[in-house]
């Protein structure tokens, strides 16, 4: 056999197995899922990708409705906002800030309307109310 095949033979055999011997390291490999949800005697935490900063923090109901107090973090773990529930339905004061911290704008929740006044801030500071009627 000429020296040249024998070399052109045997280097595209070495190439295919390499391929298919990385091939198949690549599908060995077990997909895993991120659980990023935590419920826990009725309360709920969500985080971000990779587990180390909270996303969503508050209570729930036994019927599994939100409860009380809710908290809404940034990546960099700035609490962006915060609403009030009752039985699942916004009720009460929320807060909801800019990335900065400042806040972008306030008000009050009746069974998930907005009610009375909201203050809202341009990122410059800038303050303008709306009323709201039930």
């Amino acid at each position: 056999m000429n020296p040249i095949k024998l070399i052109l033979i045997l280097t595209l055999s070495f190439t295919f197995i390499s391929c298919e011997h990385t091939q198949k390291k690549q599908e060995a490999k077990p997909v895993v899922k991120e659980d990023l949800v935590e419920i826990k005697d009725g309360h709920y935490k969500e985080w971000y990708p990779g587990k180390k900063k909270l996303k969503y923090e508050g209570e729930l109901t036994p019927k599994g409705d939100r409860q009380g107090k809710w908290n809404y973090y940034s990546e960099k773990g700035i609490l962006l906002s915060f609403t009030f529930y009752v039985d699942g339905k916004k009720n009460g004061h929320s807060v909801v800030k800019y990335p900065n911290g400042q806040i972008h704008y306030y008000g009050q929740y009746q069974d998930d309307k907005m009610v009375g006044e909201w203050v809202t801030y341009d990122e410059k500071g800038n303050k303008t109310v709306n009323q709201f009627n039930p």
